[in-house]
């Protein structure tokens, strides 16, 4: 079912369900405050509704980790969210085991995956249906039409899949715009995670954009951290405070995680200031070689792959940003609960709607390194920013909040049974 979008603090008549709260969206000049949560209509479901989650692993990224950020807070708001993989591997499987039912469709390339995906839903179909990332957002709703369920699909998209994709070639194009303009259409409902990766899907698929829905990812406040997490962020940083640059995230090259290397190579020479990369990734050999080359290996840390970071946030003096491309931006957010000052790549679609224009943070040009030094000096040099406002815009995220947003989605989209 697909209805017009959630207009500015609009509420609608009371509840006639057992419901888990209420949607809220946020007010902003054009009619939504950026970033917020966009849903078709305040409607409800009633608690207990199984909701499955499909992926195809568990391998630590942004989508996996907001994956069981929005599973775990609908199991707090009283409903049973379950995993549906294509491989049980990755490092965020343990976590979710321990949290979750885990089923693992045991299939490894997505040609398989309409046949296994459709025998589940056909022996056991769940409440509901969320797929997360093309092609599985394009496999999910022809899965259900070959299961004969009536399992409503929401799928969502994570990135700008146009420059995802970019440079695969014309076959691999038509091959993603024919799919996605049958997959988008036989889901109910579509989500992007941020207004350009919703610009994108609607381009790519000949859909209207009002067949789609904007819906944040979630971002949990993280709890303080512990002494012994403290202390191991101090080894890690191994300098006073006054110059610590983080920048978190999976070393890949879209990341752009080079460009940082030749900002800091660019930044005056009486300037203290060290750099911990938190992440593993392909990149990383390459990083590491461009670190010495540029004569700074002895003032950038690797980390590696640090499951809690928030020690790290919490020492830190500044957050660097240097992507080509993000979906959305979770580190940014990551980042506002520290309150920490951010300098972020303009990149297309995240880092503009997560710092709502440079509200919270400096933009700089994406693959600038002059200007990415200048804001890094600024920066630095600049009073601390007031840690209150930061703090408020990554509340907008709160995983209960985007939890609410895809329940009024589910309501629209399912027979009155449970919803409506």
């Amino acid at each position: 079912m697909d209805a017009p979008g959630l207009g500015p603090g609009a509420v609608t008549g009371p509840a006639t369900h057992r419901g888990s709260g209420r949607p809220v969206a946020q007010p902003r000049p054009n009619g939504k405050r950026r970033g917020s949560c966009e849903a078709p209509r305040l409607l409800y479901c009633a608690p207990g509704m199984r909701i499955a989650f499909l992926l195809p692993d568990l391998c630590l990224g942004g989508a996996e980790r907001a994956t069981l950020d929005l599973a775990a807070a609908l199991q707090r708001l009283g409903h049973a969210p379950e995993l549906l993989l294509m491989r049980a591997t990755g490092e965020l499987l343990a976590e979710a085991e321990a949290r979750f039912p885990v089923a693992a469709l045991a299939v490894g390339r997505v040609r398989e995956l309409a046949r296994a995906l459709g025998r589940t839903l056909s022996r056991n179909p769940p409440d509901a249906l969320v797929a997360a990332m093309w092609p599985l957002t394009v496999v999910a709703p022809l899965a259900r039409w070959r299961a004969r369920t009536r399992c409503p699909v929401i799928v969502s998209e994570h990135g700008v899949l146009s420059r995802q994709y970019a440079g695969k070639g014309p076959a691999h194009a038509a091959l993603l715009r024919t799919s996605l303009a049958v997959g988008l259409r036989a889901a109910d409902a579509r989500v992007g995670v941020a207004e350009g990766v919703v610009a994108d899907m609607a381009r790519l698929s000949g859909l209207p954009r009002s067949r789609m829905a904007v819906i944040p990812n979630p971002v949990p406040a993280p709890p303080p951290p512990s002494p012994d997490a403290r202390a191991s962020a101090e080894a890690l940083w191994g300098t006073k405070p006054g110059g610590r640059i983080l920048s978190v995230g999976r070393l890949k090259p879209e990341k752009n995680h080079g460009l940082l290397l030749a900002a800091l190579a660019r930044l005056p020479e009486d300037l203290v200031w060290r750099l911990v990369l938190a992440g593993t990734g392909p990149s990383e050999a390459l990083l590491r070689a461009k670190a010495q080359a540029l004569g700074l290996g002895s003032r950038v840390t690797f980390a590696g792959m640090v499951p809690d970071p928030s020690a790290l946030y919490a020492s830190a003096d500044l957050f660097v940003l240097s992507s080509d491309h993000e979906g959305f931006g979770i580190v940014l957010v990551e980042a506002l609960h520290a309150g920490l000052p951010i300098v972020a790549t303009d990149c297309p679609t995240g880092p503009r709607e997560v710092l709502e224009g440079g509200a919270h943070g400096r933009l700089v040009p994406p693959r600038d390194a002059a200007a990415l030094a200048r804001a890094i000096v600024e920066a630095l040099a600049a009073p601390r920013p007031d840690p209150l406002p930061l703090r408020r815009r990554a509340g907008d995220f709160a995983p209960e909040t985007v939890a609410r947003a895809y329940l009024a989605l589910l309501a629209a989209s399912t027979p009155a049974e449970g919803c409506g």
